[in-house]
């Protein structure tokens, strides 16, 4: 599903959201529509963050990410 990240360009909140079409989202925050879409943060593998396989802010496992991953693509963990 194409959920994206958004920016308040009003409040600063951000936020993610489902959107379809050319659709522009509103800020659940303060409900203005002035809102940009953010490039999204690459997901890092993170073993024991208590947050599932993926945590998109945590740090690393040791040795900079997954043993396993081929050409820095961590969906290969799998």
């Amino acid at each position: 599903m194409p959920m994206f990240e958004y920016r308040c360009t009003r409040c600063g909140h951000e936020f993610e959201e489902l959107v379809f079409g050319d659709k522009t989202p509103v800020c659940p925050a303060c409900h203005a529509e002035a809102t940009e879409k953010l490039i999204s943060k690459p997901c890092r593998h993170c073993e024991g963050s208590g947050m599932g396989d993926f945590a998109p802010s945590a740090a690393p496992a040791s040795g900079g990410g997954c043993a396993g991953c081929s050409g820095g693509n961590c969906a290969s963990c799998h």
